[in-house]
């Protein structure tokens, strides 16, 4: 079996800061961190393969160079092979684009049966990438997975809804985007670490190595744009109220009254 998963390097965002002047996130010093969903994306793949043999686990990531540190501790948690797509013609993608050089990426690396996708990534919250690859590819999904077996060659997925949830089963290959349900990540070991920095490597890809239309990546091939960033100004301080149960209730009520609210 074949599982590949995408997973994206992200600022750790409580720490990140927006430049007052520019818009922009400050990323200098700031640390990076393998997005929460796609470590539950990939601990998902990983279960998979402590389960059935002659498994292999791919992990593929689109950014700049220092994103290899993102995979060398995806690959020193036991995934197989990392691939990491860096140029200068992927960057500025929104959604859309990034989707289509993933997808890209997919078709060159071949035979697979799974895809995993974290759910999505905190810093976008958009949700979309992960369905727009299987789109590329015409291959079904299953996302907000909180659950799954894979039995008679199918999967079988619990998936998630504000309200409940639906039991869905779906020949491979499919995609399936992973929310923090669904398990909890391990950490690396000590020889996962040492073998990930020493005895494997990170390939890089460039936009020549995989066939995809140069209009429809990296920002010239983004519909979407990003018009401004800011921080929203603090609206006020709160107040703490202290003292018994009875005591901060009267005194809540009194102050709700004095503004109005009651």
């Amino acid at each position: 079996m074949n599982i590949i998963v995408c997973v994206k390097q992200v600022p750790d965002t409580n720490e990140v800061k927006i430049d007052p002047k520019k818009g922009t996130l400050i990323r200098e010093g700031v640390p990076s961190i393998i997005n929460p969903d796609d470590m539950n994306a990939l601990e998902g793949a990983l279960s998979i393969k402590d389960k059935h043999d002659d498994t292999k686990v791919t992990v593929l990531s689109m950014g700049p160079p220092q994103a290899k540190t993102a995979l060398r501790e995806a690959l020193a948690m036991g995934a197989d092979e990392a691939i990491l797509l860096s140029d200068r013609a992927f960057a500025g993608a929104d959604t859309w684009a990034t989707s289509i050089t993933l997808a890209g990426a997919i078709k060159k690396i071949g035979d697979f049966d799974i895809i995993f996708c974290g759910r999505q990534a905190i810093d976008g919250d958009t949700a979309q990438v992960g369905p727009q690859i299987a789109e590329h590819l015409d291959i079904p999904q299953i996302t907000y997975v909180e659950d799954l077996e894979i039995k008679d060659g199918k999967i079988k997925a619990n998936r998630a809804l504000e309200d409940g949830h639906f039991i869905i089963e779906s020949q491979m290959p499919i995609l399936l985007t992973a929310i923090k349900e669904l398990n909890e990540p391990r950490y690396p070991s000590i020889k996962g670490i040492y073998k990930a920095h020493n005895d494997m490597e990170v390939k890089v890809w460039t936009v020549d190595d995989i066939v995809v239309d140069r209009g429809e990546i990296g920002l010239n091939g983004s519909p979407t744009q990003v018009k401004k960033s800011f921080t929203p100004a603090t609206k006020g301080s709160g107040e703490m109220l202290e003292g018994s149960v009875k005591d901060t209730v009267r005194d809540l009520v009194v102050r709700l009254k004095e503004r109005k609210i009651l």
